[in-house]
């Protein structure tokens, strides 16, 4: 993941981009991508992991009225989390995840695996779902892998 994560660095700087993260199912492993990379400082503000519906609330003003309709993980979480992201850390691409790494909390409608990856920029507001196998580890790493993607893809634009 390093290769993309360099590759993404490089394309924010070129396209004098400025990231941010919010995080929940991948647990900030987006962030360490993200630092790994020297000169990231540079284009990279920071992320807040948001693992908790309070702090989807209070730090990324998620309204409660969409974590109590639709729950944590959802699209609308998602870019619920993303949109207020912009809004705290002023960054022009902000990421958020939600989902269900497992191995609890899967439901019938909302299975193990269920990943919701949602990107708000100046010219797009869109929410991915993914639907992984696995390990909690082989669920967060896809998700991780997925969101650097989306990401690179919108640089590239």
């Amino acid at each position: 993941m390093q290769q993309l994560s360099n590759a993404l660095i490089n394309s924010a700087l070129a396209h004098n981009a400025t990231l941010a993260v919010a995080e929940s199912c991948t647990g900030g492993r987006i962030a360490a991508e993200l630092t790994a990379i020297p000169g990231s400082s540079t284009v990279f503000l920071g992320a807040i992991v948001a693992y908790a519906n309070a702090i989807k609330h209070d730090l990324l003003h998620v309204p409660q009225e969409t974590l109590d309709r639709h729950g944590a993980v959802s699209a609308e979480t998602a870019h619920a989390m993303a949109d207020g992201l912009r809004l705290v850390t002023g960054a022009t691409h902000c990421l958020a995840t939600t989902g269900i790494a497992g191995p609890t909390g899967a439901t019938a409608t909302k299975p193990l695996g269920r990943v919701y990856i949602a990107l708000v920029t100046p010219k797009e507001s869109r929410v991915e779902r993914f639907q992984f196998t696995g390990t909690r580890h082989t669920i967060q790493r896809l998700a991780t892998e997925s969101a650097l993607r989306i990401l690179l893809t919108s640089l590239s634009a």
